[in-house]
């Protein structure tokens, strides 16, 4: 399984799970809510990246379930 950071976008009146560069929804959901967890869990198992975006498109949150050093360099 590829490591595809997930995208939570609007899709209409839903909202959707889309991995990068995919075309197609993964999942559509009702809720917001709905579609975060779906995506996180997606971004756990890929250990990849969560990207949400708000209603007008823009990124507005990003957690990271990838192999982060710890502490951050810099």
């Amino acid at each position: 399984m590829s490591k595809k950071n997930q995208h939570v976008v609007p899709h209409g009146d839903d909202w959707a799970v889309k991995g990068a560069g995919n075309s197609k929804a993964t999942s559509v959901h009702s809720t917001q809510g709905e579609a975060i967890e779906r995506a996180r869990e997606i971004a756990q198992n890929q250990q990849s990246e969560l990207l949400i975006h708000g209603e007008n498109g823009r990124i507005r949150e990003k957690n990271s379930y990838g192999n982060d050093p710890y502490p951050p360099k810099g």
